[in-house]
């Protein structure tokens, strides 16, 4: 189990996420993230913004991607 907070993940907030693998840990990180969105949180929406606009160029997406996988792997076990 290793451990993550939503602004790791290029969320808004300090909330821990806890995972055993990065698969779980981006889904549960796509979870907050619409429960935030239906709360119509700014700093999130602002996140998520940000975070279409690197969608944008697939390039970009896959280097931000590999760059939290190969940190959630560095992480020690818990």
């Amino acid at each position: 189990m290793k451990t993550m907070n939503c602004t790791q993940l290029g969320g808004a907030c300090d909330k821990e996420l806890r995972a055993d693998t990065f698969e779980e840990m981006a889904q549960l990180s796509q979870q907050h993230g619409m429960e935030m969105h239906q709360q119509q949180d700014a700093p999130h929406l602002e996140a998520m913004q940000k975070m279409q606009e690197l969608m944008q160029d697939q390039e970009k997406m896959q280097e931000w991607f590999a760059s939290k996988k190969a940190e959630f792997s560095a992480l020690p076990e818990e």
